[in-house]
């Protein structure tokens, strides 16, 4: 297999030909809290995106942060090669300072718009003292019996270490001084906010049509007196602290990988601390003695320094919390308006059963617009069809109680052979999938793990089948995970197929990844490690050398991230010798389109909408003789050199017809939730320019109809 030799190869371009990495994904999250900010957007939508801002920011500092870390301050880490030029060092204080900004942003928000908004929507953030009669009556209540078992006052002194804190964990330090008993006159304390009650408190009684609540936090604090018996409190503070949570599994040893993954689980309870979250009005003897205690660089007086990891903030902490507000039922007006996704025609109409209309012909899917009952039924269907021998499936992320992994279970169980590839290194979907794995197990279904140095990214489902004397193979091929919850809320292309050469590619890749099984001639699946980065540079290099002899070029590129610097620098060749180059990237883009001499044919936007924008496209040629392709794989190192993926045609001319002449025009077309990468690195919100009309392409695709593919003046950036 290849390894990744080729990622600390240095560029022959300059610095100044890239975009950071990490600054480019604060641009990315940056993109989503406007979402969170656009008055548009209906309200229980803007509150979500704000939720999302925080769950993309802890992540963020989990993984890339506590990275760089390791590589400015650990002893003996190598700093990564970075085409941008800047040390890790350097990127850690860029980081900091940019993202003190948009969290003071996040809060001016939250305090500004979204909660005067949410107020004026019956919304009422109570504060615990403010509580009379009956409504003081039923938090006290619900303290005693739902809070009060729960919680567990800790001290902390020479008797009592101090405890570790969770990672992403609540709590409250205490200040305390004694008036009675045992104890020293001074204690530091501190109590974690249970997380398995309601962050939202509700109160009842309140005026019709009016939800009030109180904050966890705020219903213990009151009651600190009560918890610390015989002693007063001085000042008290919530704080939150987020840890390194990318244990490194190619260091480590083990011959069960699912225990493996069960301790890596463990541990990233206990990694180094990466950031703290305090409350801005905190006493700053109090925060800093939580500071210095986790060795977190920073002070609490502002935030002069020039690098600090601590984050003082004006309002609750954890907006993740806000999740609990949005799916709140009853306030359908306040939420993006819903809809059911489609059944295409041709399955709609098949007959006997989903493999006849496989056989007649390959089929696309186009979700969340298109059903994923499909893909379901596809495994449902296979379980219980007596014909079916064997069903061979990847699992990367699944659903908490998944039709398709039960679906397994029960082929088992009747007595087919059942092949399930369970990826445990899904990052923060490991415990989901260990569980799953061992019931699995338990079921009869033959499990297996992949590599330890490689994650299995890729997205396949393959029935073999028994048609008269014959053996046929039907596969599913998609962008996104077999997961339909996700499905609901992620744009994602899949295809059902029943060609021979993608059959046979398929079973060789799952030979590949359960027997290490290699040596197979690839006809159609390109796959990574093994082919996918020197052949999407050699598909982008022929669209350059068509250009150079004067044939009509194109290349299109869907994506969530473009980083690999040598696919970027093959952009540029391309770009020199006059290819037409679309770009739409999710989220990182370490390519600078638009730049004299060096990009001037590239165009790069971001759509950020109600779905999240996850499908990968790959078009290389003008529409009458383009190659198509699907993949599983961003334009990464991590995707082309540590995963396991697979890009696949698309070969049917009138499903090919459907991506070029439909489905792309409409992602170019957007001029109202699309941005545009201008050589500055800065993206820009479009508008539609003088005389067109406004097109929001999530929009047109919930439209059950076809998109004309018309070719649009280029938008005005807002």
């Amino acid at each position: 297999m290849t390894n990744a030799t080729d990622l600390e190869a240095n560029t022959s371009l300059g610095p100044e030909c890239f975009i950071n990495r990490e600054s480019s994904w604060l641009d990315f999250n940056q993109r989503v809290l406007e979402e969170a900010e656009n008055p548009e957007n209906p309200l229980m939508e803007r509150l979500k995106f704000l939720a999302i801002f925080s769950s993309n920011l802890d992540e963020f500092f989990m993984i890339r942060v506590a990275g760089l870390r390791e590589q400015a301050f650990g002893e003996s880490a190598p700093q990564d090669y970075s085409p941008d030029g800047l040390t890790a060092t350097e990127q850690l204080k860029a980081i900091a300072c940019r993202t003190q900004e948009l969290v003071a942003r996040q809060y001016r928000c939250l305090r500004e718009s979204i909660g005067p908004a949410m107020a004026a929507e019956g919304f009422q953030l109570l504060r615990y003292e403010s509580l009379e009669g009956q409504q003081r009556e039923q938090v006290d209540r619900f303290f005693r019996e739902r809070a009060l078992p729960i919680l567990t006052p800790m001290a902390v002194d020479p008797a009592h270490p101090s405890p570790r804190y969770h990672n992403r964990g609540l709590y409250l330090g205490v200040m305390l001084n004694r008036t009675e008993g045992l104890g020293p006159k001074r204690l530091f304390a501190v109590v974690q906010v249970p997380q398995v009650l309601p962050r939202m408190v509700a109160v009842s009684g309140g005026e019709p049509g009016r939800f009030p609540f109180v904050l966890l936090e705020d219903v213990v604090s009151a009651r600190l007196p009560e918890l610390f018996g015989g002693f007063a409190v001085e000042s008290w503070t919530a704080f939150r602290i987020t840890r390194d949570s990318d244990v490194d599994l190619l260091e480590q040893e083990s011959d069960d990988m699912l225990k493996l993954i069960e301790d890596r689980i463990k541990a990233r309870q206990r990694g180094q601390a990466v950031r703290i979250e305090i409350a801005a009005k905190a006493n700053d003897a109090l925060a800093q003695m939580i500071i210095n205690e986790e060795g977190l660089q920073g002070s609490t007086q502002g935030q002069s320094d020039d690098y600090s990891e601590v984050y003082r903030i004006d309002g609750p902490l954890d907006l993740t919390s806000l999740w609990e507000l949005h799916k709140l039922p009853g306030f359908e007006r306040l939420h993006d308006k819903p809809f059911t996704p489609r059944i295409p025609p041709v399955l709609e109409r098949r007959s006997p059963d989903i493999f006849a209309a496989i056989a007649q012909r390959d089929i696309l899917l186009h979700h969340p617009y298109e059903s994923f009952d499909p893909v379901i039924e596809f495994v449902t269907t296979a379980a219980a069809d007596p014909r079916v021998l064997a069903i061979k499936q990847t699992l990367y992320r699944t659903s908490g109680d998944s039709p398709i992994s039960r679906a397994l279970m029960a082929a088992a169980e009747s007595g087919k052979h059942v092949t399930a590839l369970v990826e445990l290194k899904a990052r923060f979907d490991e415990a989901n999938n260990v569980s799953w794995a061992r019931q699995m197990e338990r079921a009869g279904v033959h499990v297996v793990f992949g590599f330890l140095d490689l994650k299995t990214h890729c997205k396949v489902s393959m029935v073999v089948r028994q048609e008269g004397q014959q053996l046929r193979r039907y596969v599913h091929l998609g962008t996104g995970n077999y997961n339909p919850t996700t499905a609901l809320s992620y744009t994602d292309v899949g295809l059902f197929t029943a060609d021979e050469s993608i059959a046979e590619d398929a079973s060789a890749l799952f030979n590949l990844l359960t027997g290490y099984s290699q040596g197979h001639a690839w006809q159609k699946l390109i796959v990574a490690p093994n082919d996918l980065h020197h052949r999407t540079i050699e598909l982008i290099d022929e669209q350059a050398q068509r250009s150079r002899d004067g044939l009509p070029s194109r290349i299109f590129a869907k994506l969530n991230a473009l980083v690999d610097h040598r696919v970027i620098e093959a952009l540029y060749r391309a770009s020199q010798a006059g290819v037409p180059i679309d770009i739409v990237s999710r989220g990182i883009c370490c390519l600078r389109p638009g730049v004299p001499g060096l990009s001037e044919t590239i165009r790069v936007r971001s759509i950020i909408d109600r779905f999240l924008e996850h499908s990968r496209i790959y078009v290389f040629g003008p529409d009458e003789e383009a190659h198509v392709f699907l993949s599983s794989a961003d334009w990464m190192p991590r995707n082309f050199f540590r995963r396991v993926e697979v890009m696949f045609p698309v070969q049917v001319p009138e499903l090919a017809d459907r991506i070029l002449k439909e489905i792309i025009p409409t992602y170019l077309a957007d001029n109202t939730r699309a941005r545009r990468l201008d050589p500055d690195g800065v993206f820009r919100l479009l508008k539609p320019a003088e005389g067109q009309s406004p097109r929001r392409c999530q929009h047109e695709f919930l439209e059950p109809r076809t998109v004309p593919a018309v070719e649009l003046a280029e938008p005005s950036p807002a």
